[in-house]
């Protein structure tokens, strides 16, 4: 088969996951308290994920920053919001399903990817790749207290990779 003869006949979606060796509430307060999370993800936030609110978070080592509109958050347990552009955006939901011995699944699920079939195909590789390195990173800061950062390194100033 050809590249010309390649369609897509569904838009693609995100899912990754990690197990966390943390309480839910321990990894779900990572998430909504940026104290927390800019030691993982993003460098900085204009405030904490409640619901109703919009936040921006930046990532001052890229010059780039999203608009996150926060829609629903369950304590503990799941985060939904949308981020993007006014003329393109997603939505993410973050899941915290409770496991043995303390330990906490984090599911990422991004939907609505929009654009040509590959746009869309890339933007599902950029996301997955992005969100499982959040989720690593995660890991190793609360199982180990180790701040990783490899969403700073993924793409350093000066290197054409």
């Amino acid at each position: 088969m050809s590249v010309d003869e390649l369609q897509l006949t569904y838009a693609p979606s995100v899912k990754v996951g990690m197990l966390i060796r943390r309480p839910p509430g321990e990894v779900f307060q990572a998430f909504v308290d940026p104290a927390i999370t800019t030691k993982f993800w993003f460098t900085k936030s204009s405030g904490k994920v409640v619901p109703g609110t919009e936040v921006q978070w930046d990532w001052e080592m890229y010059g780039a920053s999203a608009k996150v509109s926060v829609k629903e958050v369950e304590d503990n347990s799941r985060i939904l919001m949308e981020w993007g552009s006014e003329d393109e955006s997603t939505t993410v939901e973050f899941r915290f399903i409770p496991g043995q011995d303390q330990t906490t699944y984090v599911q990422v699920t991004e939907t609505g990817l929009s654009g040509t079939g590959d746009e869309m195909v890339a933007h599902a590789i950029d996301s997955t790749e992005g969100f499982t390195m959040v989720l690593c990173a995660l890991k190793a800061l609360l199982e180990h207290g180790v701040v990783l950062t490899v969403v700073a390194d993924k793409a350093p100033a000066g290197l054409e990779v």
